[in-house]
C-alpha cells in the first residue's frame, strides 16, 4: 500500500475507536462550556462551525478510499468462491459490474428460484436454459481465469 491508502486506512479505524467518539464528545462540550465566557460571539460560533466542516470534508475522502478499498477486496474475496465451489454459478462474478435493470432481473430470478425451491444450476439444468436471465447455458470450463486481467496466485 503506497502513504496514502496507510493513512487513510490508520484515520478510518482511529476515528471509528470509542475514545475518539468520547474526545469529540468533550471537544463540543468545552465548547459549549467556553460560550458564556465568549459571550456566544460570532467568533466563538465560527470555530466550531469551521472546525467540524473541515473535518467532516477530509473524512469523507479517508472513509471513501477506506470503504473503496475494502469493497474491492471483499468482492474479489467473493469472486475466487465462486470459482472455487463447483455448485456456483460463477456467471454472478461481475455483478458489481452490471446495471440496475440486470440486477432487478437477477433479483427477480432468484426469487422464483426460491418459490419452486430450486437452486440456479439446479432450474437451468431441468430447463436447458441459462441460470441467469439474458445468459447462454454454461459451456465454459468450471476454472475460468481471473477475468480482466488480474493474475490469480501462481505455483
Amino acid at each position: 500500500m503506497n502513504v496514502f491508502d496507510r493513512t487513510a486506512s490508520y484515520v478510518a479505524r482511529l476515528m471509528g475507536h470509542p475514545a475518539t467518539f468520547a474526545l469529540a464528545c468533550l471537544v463540543i462540550l468545552l465548547w459549549g462550556l467556553i460560550g458564556p465566557i465568549a459571550g456566544y460571539s460570532d467568533s466563538w460560533q465560527l470555530v466550531i462551525n469551521t472546525s467540524t466542516t473541515i473535518v467532516t470534508f477530509l473524512m469523507v475522502f479517508l472513509i471513501q478510499n477506506t470503504q473503496n478499498r475494502d469493497s474491492h477486496a471483499l468482492h474479489l474475496k467473493i469472486d475466487e468462491l465462486l470459482r472455487a465451489l463447483d455448485a456456483a454459478d460463477t456467471r454472478l462474478v461481475d455483478l458489481e459490474e452490471r446495471s440496475e435493470k440486470d440486477l432487478e432481473r437477477l433479483h427477480q430470478h432468484y426469487l422464483e428460484l426460491a418459490e419452486r425451491g430450486q437452486r440456479p444450476r439446479e432450474a437451468s439444468r431441468q430447463t436447458g436454459e441459462a441460470a441467469n436471465p439474458g445468459d447462454q447455458p454454461a459451456t465454459e470450463p468450471r476454472n475460468q481465469p481471473p477475468r480482466q486481467g488480474v493474475q490469480g496466485p501462481t505455483t
